[in-house]
């Protein structure tokens, strides 16, 4: 706003001639000011003494100013929330952030600067400092290849080689690279495979495991290891106890590979049974390949998860198991029901066992289900004769 070449003093002077009786022309005409400023005068001033225009002329540089100090802080206070780094810790990060809020806001570089506060000397300098790519991509191929070597190991071999580093700015590179060795846990675990998974395509090529818990009637708890064969979706086994150890485990698997042969991948959670040493011994002494699946991703097993909620659902939420005896009676009871009665979706309503036997090797769809003779399930109804669709039949059948 442009200053008034007229203080309070003879603006209120102007007024008060005006109200003394001189015409409003003649008072613009003695002090060269124009009606219009005039009135705008004394639409301000009017009726005010000269202390009063002062006090106002304070109240109203106050306020300007406050408003200045408002704008700026806000700004600053959206110019903060505005940056991408939370925490600026380098001297890059820094420079890259000055950068951006002179870009984005259009303030200067000693704003974005206090209100980061960071110095401006480190924002203006320019380093001369070599970018040592050679000696990087020496130290990435060597800490790929020495995957739990520290810096100070690495620092050995680069003299072997003839690569001299103070072993300070080797430290340097080897943090800005970020190759630093990650602390292992408290103790070993099995570790498995992470390679994709392929759909079988016959017997014992992959099984699966998990555990399903529930109570007796009188509170106890006890657990079920659930093996299933991916493939034919046979139910392997239905191991109840109040105690399921990882060599619990292995022992039930040599059982097992006595009557079915060696499979080929084993699927499981990351269960603190299945990753014991237990497992990671039989794993290894078997040379059998254990897959883990990935934390809180249970559809990875998606065949045992299926198998699980089909025996909670149909067993374990309609049963009342009054001791642990009764639970393997009846789990072997379903188990036998599952894999030889009840028609499962996905292999076209045939047993388990039944379709295993039809896909065994030798064996032919024509007639397979007479040679299978008391284990395939029976016809709901007798065939029809032949002819019996001819409308003469019908007709003197009556």
């Amino acid at each position: 706003m442009k200053a008034s070449r007229f203080s309070e003093e003879q603006i209120i002077g102007m007024i008060k001639e005006q109200e003394a009786g001189m015409p409003t022309a003649d008072v613009c005409r003695k002090h060269g000011v124009s009606s219009a400023t005039f009135y705008k005068y004394k639409a301000k001033f009017g009726g005010m003494d000269v202390s009063e225009a002062r006090r106002l002329k304070v109240l109203e540089d106050e306020n300007a100013r406050l408003k200045k100090l408002l704008a700026e802080a806000m700004l600053d206070n959206a110019m903060l929330k505005d940056l991408k780094h939370k925490k600026m810790v380098t001297p890059a990060v820094r420079r890259e952030a000055v950068a951006y809020l002179c870009e984005a806001f259009a303030v200067s570089q000693r704003r974005a600067c206090s209100v980061i506060g960071v110095d401006r000397t480190s924002v203006r300098h320019v380093s001369t400092r070599s970018d040592d790519q050679a000696v990087r991509a020496r130290l990435r191929e060597l800490a790929a290849v020495r995957r739990r070597f520290g810096y100070r190991r690495l620092h050995v071999l680069l003299d072997r080689e003839g690569i001299m580093l103070n072993h300070k700015k080797l430290r340097r590179i080897y943090a800005e690279e970020r190759l630093q060795v990650r602390r292992r846990g408290g103790r070993k675990r099995a570790l498995g495979t992470r390679a994709p998974m392929v759909l079988p395509s016959g017997p014992n090529q992959r099984w699966s495991l998990d555990f399903v818990s529930d109570a007796l009637t009188d509170g106890r708890r006890f657990r079920i290891l659930c093996i299933v064969d991916d493939y034919t979706r046979e139910c392997l086994c239905l191991i109840a106890d109040t105690s399921l150890s990882g060599l619990r485990v292995a022992r039930e698997l040599d059982l097992l590979m006595v009557q079915r042969g060696r499979p080929h991948t084993v699927v499981s959670d990351n269960g603190t049974e299945l990753t014991s040493m237990a497992i990671l011994r039989w794993s290894q002494d078997r040379r059998i390949e254990w897959h883990y699946t990935a934390p809180g991703k249970p559809t990875q097993n998606a065949f045992v998860e299926s198998f699980n909620g089909r025996l909670r659902d149909e067993l374990l939420n309609e049963t009342l198991f009054t001791s642990l005896a009764h639970a393997r009676f009846n789990l072997a009871a379903w188990k036998e029901d599952y894999n030889t009665v009840r028609p499962h979706g996905s292999l076209g309503n045939l047993p388990p066992a039944i379709y295993a036997k039809l896909n065994a090797p030798g064996m032919q769809w024509d007639g397979a289900l007479e040679q299978l003779g008391s284990t395939a399930l029976p016809p709901i109804a007798p065939p029809s004769p032949k002819g019996s669709n001819d409308e003469r039949t019908l007709l003197s059948a009556g």
